[in-house]
């Protein structure tokens, strides 16, 4: 049973807070919990509106050793927002203002609540964009954003959170507010604390205001699909596609199985002899684009290639991208419940993933679906299952285990987008070698001495 928060904790933090001290219970309830359907009851919620008030709240709870857990808006998949040892949720709803937009050095300083959605919104008239683009862009926060280093299909030109952000500022676990970085896109003054904290899923600072690296939007995009007989082709492709100068702003995968939800189910037009889809992307002006677009036709067109279409307008392109669109709702008639983990291999070894995760499928008796993000090697692994049949939930907790251990086989790693969290926290120790987690704790001990900044999350006891 975890104990209540100290009465003189309540107090100081109320009065600190005001009206953004919950302690109702019907109240927090709604802060118990986050996309991966886990779900713990935290002892209050805190919605400060001020870096002060994070502060003020951050020594409040070290003195008292109370748990610390920040929350965007909860769309994290791996558990990462569920306070588990109970303690005080902070959500950044209330700290949401874009600060500034500057044009001419590309860059926005924001609060950690901004929907990465609003923000792209903001930045439209100013040609401009923010590179991350996760399924959740529209409801998810910057602040949730950067807990994760969250991606997207742009990723595999523009890169990750970590590779878009300039400047941080922080609230440390022992109190003290930290600048990390700077808001220019060159800096080599000590160590590289900002990209530290990026992908730290709140276990080392929170962030209360972060300096983001813009890019120009492109003025057209044209898009491919093409259908290979099987997945070595369409990995082969990959490779290839990967290997020449041009890279392409967005290059997805769907394997046999997503191909035929998409399809059967999801009315998609695609032939029965579709083995494996990659959906290319180029971005660019309206000059350059179509020698772009002949670069990456050329370079998928690999043996073992059905069909190649290109999309000339904007509602050709809408058609193409159809397939991607229709296959999550599709999964969904297969079975009431999923695991979705995103784990990443090098390139190469896709075929040897899929070839793996449809073996364990049949194992199991499962049905596991593969699709994502195949410029970086990052693939959604969907176990589909039964949560109310105690067997199947067994059977799909033990087949994602073997897909943890078949990753790291073949030279990847546990997560590309979605983080650590409680979901794959027990597999650290596979991924990552003694001495190194010791230096993680070690760094984890330097920023948070009391060890209150959501515990029990990413690194393992």
């Amino acid at each position: 049973m975890k104990a209540a928060l100290p009465s003189s904790l309540q107090a100081e933090l109320a009065a600190q807070l005001g009206e953004g001290w919950l302690t109702d219970p019907s109240e927090r309830l709604a802060y118990a919990y986050d996309n991966s359907r886990r779900q713990s009851m935290p002892d209050a919620v805190a919605l400060p509106t001020t870096r002060e008030q994070v502060v003020a709240l951050v020594r409040a709870c070290r003195a008292q050793r109370v748990p610390v857990i920040a929350r965007g808006r909860g769309t994290n998949t791996t558990g990462a927002a569920v306070p588990v040892a109970g303690g005080v949720v902070v959500s950044f709803e209330r700290m949401n203002r874009i600060l500034d937009i500057r044009p001419g050095d590309r860059c926005a300083v924001v609060e950690p609540g901004v929907l990465n959605g609003d923000l792209q919104s903001a930045l439209k008239p100013h040609g401009l964009f923010w590179p991350p683009d996760p399924t959740s862009a529209a409801y998810s926060t910057v602040g949730g954003n950067l807990a994760c280093n969250a991606g997207g299909p742009r990723a595999v030109k523009y890169g990750a959170s970590r590779d878009n952000v300039l400047a941080l500022t922080a609230v440390t676990g022992a109190g003290e507010l930290v600048h990390c970085g700077t808001a220019t896109t060159k800096g080599a003054t000590g160590y590289d604390l900002q990209r530290l904290l990026v992908g730290s899923e709140g276990t080392l600072a929170l962030i209360v205001e972060a300096s983001l690296r813009l890019t120009p939007t492109p003025k057209a995009r044209r898009a491919l699909r093409a259908i290979y007989r099987d997945v070595a082709s369409a990995a082969r492709a990959v490779a290839q596609l990967m290997a020449q100068p041009l890279t392409p702003s967005m290059l997805e995968f769907m394997d046999a199985d997503a191909v035929r939800l998409a399809r059967d189910v999801g009315g998609a037009d695609l032939p029965r002899e579709a083995g494996a889809l990659l959906m290319i992307e180029a971005d660019g002006d309206e000059d350059t684009l179509p020698h772009a677009i002949e670069t990456l036709m050329v370079a998928a067109t690999v043996d073992g290639l059905v069909s190649l279409d290109d999309a000339a307008d904007e509602i050709a392109r809408e058609r193409l991208w159809a397939a991607r669109k229709a296959l999550s709702p599709s999964l969904r008639t297969l079975a009431p419940g999923k695991i979705n983990e995103d784990v990443v291999v090098p390139v190469s070894r896709i075929p040897s993933l899929v070839d793996g995760v449809q073996g364990l499928s049949r194992e199991f008796a499962l049905p596991i679906v593969c699709f994502g993000h195949a410029g970086n090697g990052n693939l959604h692994v969907n176990l589909l299952y039964d949560p109310a049949d105690a067997a199947q939930r067994a059977r799909a907790e033990a087949a994602m285990a073997r897909v943890f251990t078949l990753t790291l086989s073949l030279g990847g790693t546990l997560s590309g987008e979605h983080g650590i969290g409680l979901a794959k926290r027990e597999f650290m120790p596979q991924a990552i070698d003694a001495p190194t987690l010791a230096l993680m704790r070690a760094v984890k001990a330097t920023f948070d001495p009391e060890g209150i900044l959501n515990p029990g999350k990413l690194l393992p006891d």
